[in-house]
């Protein structure tokens, strides 16, 4: 187990140093960030004040270097326009989007792996056409409508659901919903691929030769391998929701990641969206990791793979 840790965890090293790379270049990318900063109509003396005060004039992977560092220790620079710590304000709005996205997957979870599994149970009957319908639907709808169709009907119409804000647990509902639903068909039609797998395999029928009760031979001993690859989608569509919360906090008006990155986005804050871009990917990263974790915990022939 400890190779493959090791392994794993130098990988992830390896992909977080690359992000970081690709962060840091972002600010380089929109054109001069001191002409940015200073304004269209600053004066050519002003903006090499701005290039100077900010260590624009050093060589660029000097800047990387020192950026890296403060980076490692907590420092992620200071917004041009709240003229805040970058990473005070991400991590007073980090909770509110990890908050949202684990409601998320959790529905998504929790409405995908019965449906894949009762679908794997009977398959080619009505349950399973209902089940691919759910599917192609989820796939095919962009969450940003469904969460407008949910406001319209749950939120205008029938009142049942606050529409705006993050005061109380009805209020990441018809988010979660919205932002879960979108995941669904994958993983749902993962399960329902893993599980027809796994029942027609061999320990299954020496299972069922031996007396055991169906729903423990479903269960204890099909479901458990046949989630394996589940987890690990699961743990990268957790990491996608972090990033794509961005419309769906913009449509609910959550103060969370997403919508501070849209804030920073509509000023040109280039040190938010540069930090933003990383904390989500240094996220993503680190998910991934744990997912291979454990699923080398639940299947050990991955660990020698």
């Amino acid at each position: 187990m400890l190779p493959f840790l090791l392994k794993r965890l130098g990988v992830a090293v390896l992909v977080a140093l690359t992000v970081s790379l690709i962060t840091f270049s972002m600010i380089f990318m929109s054109g001069d960030p001191a002409l940015a900063i200073a304004g269209e109509g600053a004066r050519q003396e002003d903006i090499e004040n701005v290039r100077r005060y900010y260590g624009f004039d050093r060589p660029v992977p000097m800047q990387y270097l020192e950026w890296l560092k403060n980076a490692a220790m907590g420092d992620l620079g200071r917004s041009f326009n709240l003229r805040k710590p970058v990473a005070e304000v991400i991590f007073q709005r980090l909770p509110t989007t990890m908050l949202l996205g684990a409601l998320a997957i959790g529905f998504a979870l929790a409405l995908a792996i019965p449906l894949g599994v009762l679908a794997a149970v009977k398959p080619n009957s009505w349950f399973d056409r209902f089940a691919l319908t759910i599917a192609v639907i989820g796939q095919a709808m962009p969450s940003f409508w469904f969460a407008l169709t949910m406001i319209l009907w749950f939120g205008v119409y029938w009142r049942l659901l606050p529409i705006t804000g993050q005061d109380s647990w009805a209020n990441f509902v018809m988010p979660s919903i919205a932002l879960g639903y979108f995941v669904t068909p994958a993983v749902m039609r993962l399960t329902r691929a893993g599980m027809l797998e796994v029942l027609s395999s061999d320990y299954i029928r020496t299972a069922r030769a031996k007396g055991l009760r169906p729903m423990r031979v479903l269960f204890k001993h099909a479901l458990r391998n046949a989630i394996i690859p589940v987890v690990a989608l699961a743990a990268v569509q957790f990491g996608f929701m972090l990033g794509g919360s961005i419309v769906i906090e913009t449509i609910f008006q959550i103060n969370g990641l997403g919508y501070l990155a849209w804030e920073s986005i509509q000023r040109k804050d280039l040190p938010m969206m540069q930090a933003i871009v990383l904390v989500l990917s240094i996220i993503y990263v680190v998910l991934t990791f744990l997912a291979d974790m454990l699923n080398a915990f639940l299947d050990p022939r991955i660990r020698v793979s």
